[in-house]
């Protein structure tokens, strides 16, 4: 079975809402599973009370009081009853979908012990196996509680997402899978800002890892939020100093990867090898050689553009997921 751990912002007003409803939908995928909630934010404690959760208060934080990703997922293997791991942000609603795609990933991959009955040369065979399982999310308007009391609860989740049709790109990476071993060694990349999530499928990438993209399989359903957590919004995730750091010890743009990256797919009908991997790097090239001929036609034509009250609508930015949770 599965051990999901995450790290919450403080549990306050819009932002309790939906992180209560992501911790509730992962307590009812399975009776076994296990939640894991790292830091000491405003009413983590009592929401862990309340749900049954497993709390571990005690975090280290940078200077600005982001937490370290190694700390938090070197914990989290340390501590969990199952071998079969789960990092998800605290927004994001699991539902069946989700354990039937792990499922079928974890066999394939030589993890199925986790989900069944395994002899103790089994076992040793499936820990000597490594995969990632990431998705694309779905983001949703969710401004009330979700009414899990309700049978249907998953079905009306999933089909209110799937109404609002608005899945990320494949850069948006909210969700990790993996089996218990794996991330030994991380930079001292934080949770809050840009980056860390790519550098994490790059390094499975750069170990022989298979890395499966489940987004066909996997309703991965993201309550949209503000960025209050962050004193400067959105712009202060992306272009602080912790940003900027996290990104340089990513290794820059080389370790940026995203589900096009993937070497496997999970489909409707099962597990299937992704040639386009390969195509990646070149994706990612002309994204970034797009970003740059369109921030330089905006530079250009500023003091027109100015003149005549003319504003850009939507400017491109370099495509990592700038959803992170502190």
């Amino acid at each position: 079975m599965l051990t999901i751990f995450t790290t919450p912002k403080a549990f306050r007003g819009h932002i309790e809402v939906i992180q209560r409803n992501a911790l509730k939908s992962w307590t009812l995928l399975h009776p076994d599973v296990e939640v894991i909630v790292f830091g000491d934010e405003e009413g983590a404690a009592e929401v862990c009370r309340e749900l049954g959760l497993r709390h571990e208060p005690a975090v280290e934080r940078s200077a600005s009081s982001t937490k370290y990703v190694q700390l938090i997922f070197g914990r989290a293997q340390e501590m969990a009853r199952h071998d079969v791991m789960v990092y998800a942000n605290c927004d994001i609603v699991l539902t069946e979908d989700f354990l039937r795609g792990v499922a079928r990933v974890a066999e394939m991959f030589g993890a199925q012990g986790a989900f069944e009955g395994e002899n103790a040369e089994a076992q040793r065979k499936r820990r000597e196996n490594k995969f990632l399982m990431v998705g694309r999310r779905w983001d949703t308007e969710i401004t009330t509680p979700i009414d899990f009391s309700a049978s249907d609860w998953a079905e009306r989740t999933r089909a209110l997402a799937l109404q609002q049709n608005r899945q990320q790109s494949q850069d948006w990476i909210d969700y990790f899978v993996f089996p218990r071993g794996m991330y030994r060694e991380i930079p001292a990349l934080v949770i809050g800002r840009v980056g860390w999530d790519n550098w994490l499928v790059w390094k499975a990438r750069s170990e022989g890892v298979a890395v499966v993209d489940a987004s066909a399989a996997v309703v991965a359903i993201h309550q949209n939020h503000d960025y209050g957590y962050h004193p400067q919004g959105k712009q202060g995730v992306w272009e602080d100093a912790e940003a900027q750091r996290n990104y340089a010890l990513a290794g820059g743009v080389r370790h940026i990867y995203s589900m096009d990256d993937a070497t496997h797919r999970l489909t409707a009908k099962g597990i299937e090898a992704n040639p386009g991997y390969r195509l990646a790097p070149a994706r990612r090239a002309l994204r970034r050689g797009r970003a740059a001929v369109w921030h330089a036609l905006l530079r250009a034509t500023r003091p027109v553009r100015h003149a005549l009250g003319i504003k850009k609508t939507k400017p491109l930015e370099p495509q990592m997921n700038t959803d992170k949770h502190r």
